[in-house]
């Protein structure tokens, strides 16, 4: 008999790694409505012609099959393509600029690693139909208060602007054609470093004089203005680098009077980000905590949706890898870890007091307290040893003294602490415990 296992590549999240999960989707979900923005949701399958195209080298990893109809089918690859074909397709119905938020599956048929699955859940963020540098900082400065409030330490955005690459690459001599490779091999500066890129540059048929410029220029280091007023220098010729540089400084000044702390981000030539429909700036948060690859990135993507819309409509987006950001606050030791959802457990003193203990538990949850209600009456020793390990805090006897007197017995499991008291007053100490923990 074949072992029972999952698939490869895609995991099985018990309760209390799906308490974690919930903790950052809820935080992401809040400061995304606090910032204005709608929730959307789409189909995991889509057309296989609708990505297909749309994705550069990474079309590969795309699940492709065929359904009872003959119909080509995908599974979604990301969120990204999918709010294209959604804009292109309601475009009559959606008020611009539009501010939406998802969250959901996706799925990609590449080699799994420590961070990295077949099945993973993103938490995507866009604004669509603006080409404002306000709305590319809005986004980067909902990354840095998504990743505080979930309690990064040491965290940094960077920064940079595919046309910031591409006038690097122009500079040094490369057509059109050719910077494509340059994207794809600076792309990997953090994994290989400047040697294995210089390699990689060279395998693409640059001249090693050409290599070693690009690796001068992408190298480029400092503060935000001195990494910008070299660039300015080095690029002074090139009208489209020139262009993004001032793009960037717009959007550096966005985030200051945002309030972003300015040692949360700074400018990188050397970000690349591999997908191929970015054509702005371009941004990946990491943590010197996790040494695998970056927390989350996104960019501006403005030809996008135009491949389904027929016109193009600016977009600005990032993407909020659920599962990694799990694993990292798993490994850091950061954000809650409750081992339950319930706060009270009700016991049941005998058969007689069934009917009272379930009101309790009814007037418990009337009160948006979380309770969880034994199931076999008796043994309140055993209830109690039950209780604490679900990992519960408070565990509430109502027997026939209590019901007489108007009271419930509370005992508090974490501090070994026990007491009688009236029965709206244990309504209020529980909800007071509650509002504590939030």
């Amino acid at each position: 008999m074949a072992p029972i296992q999952n698939v490869k590549g895609m995991r099985d999240h018990l309760p209390s790694d799906m308490m974690l999960r919930q903790y950052i989707v809820n935080t992401l979900t809040r400061i995304s409505e606090n910032h204005g923005f709608e929730p959307l949701q789409t189909p995991i399958i889509e057309y296989a012609e609708t990505l297909e195209g749309k994705l550069g080298d990474d079309e590969k990893l795309i699940y492709r099959f065929e359904d009872h109809g003959g119909r080509r089918l995908a599974l979604r690859y990301d969120q990204t393509v999918p709010l294209a074909r959604v804009t292109a397709q309601y475009a009559g119905q959606l008020s611009f600029p539009w501010r939406r938020y998802a969250y959901g599956p996706s799925y990609r048929g590449e080699r799994p690693a420590r961070g990295r699955y077949r099945e993973f859940y993103q938490f995507d963020l866009d604004i669509v139909g603006s080409s404002s540098p306000l709305a590319d900082a809005e986004i980067i400065a909902i990354l840095c208060e998504a990743l505080a409030a979930l309690g990064f330490p040491g965290f940094v955005t960077l920064l940079n602007h595919r046309q910031i690459i591409g006038g690097i690459a122009r500079v040094s001599g490369l057509s059109e054609e050719a910077a494509g490779g340059v994207y794809r091999a600076i792309d990997k500066f953090d994994k290989i470093g400047p040697d294995g890129v210089r390699t990689e540059l060279l395998k693409s048929g640059i001249t090693p004089a050409a290599a070693d410029h690009i690796l001068e220029l992408v190298q480029i280091d400092g503060t935000p203005d001195e990494v910008l007023h070299a660039l300015s220098q080095q690029l002074a010729d090139d009208e489209r680098a020139t262009a993004a540089i001032a793009n960037l400084r717009a959007v550096l000044a966005g985030l200051t009077a945002m309030g972003v702390p300015p040692d949360q981000y700074r400018v990188a030539p050397r970000l690349a980000r591999g997908l191929s429909y970015y054509t702005g700036v371009v941004f990946e948060a990491i943590t010197p905590h996790w040494p695998e690859g970056s927390l989350l990135g996104g960019g501006r993507y403005d030809d996008l949706i135009g491949l389904f819309a027929g016109r193009q409509i600016p977009t600005v987006g990032l993407a909020f890898g659920i599962d990694r950001l799990h694993d990292v606050m798993l490994e850091l030791n950061l954000g809650p870890r409750p081992r339950t959802t319930a706060l009270a457990f009700v016991t049941l003193f005998s058969v007689d007091q069934v009917a009272d203990s379930l009101a309790l538990a009814a007037e418990l949850r009337a009160a948006g307290i979380n309770t969880v209600i034994a199931l076999e009456p008796g043994n309140i020793g055993k209830q109690f040893k039950e209780a604490d390990r679900r990992g519960v805090r408070f565990a509430l006897v109502l027997g026939p003294d209590e019901l007489a007197r108007g009271e419930v017995v509370v005992k508090d499991l974490q501090r070994g602490e026990q007491r009688s008291l009236p029965r709206a007053a244990a309504v209020s100490l529980l909800a007071e415990a509650l509002n504590e923990g939030k």
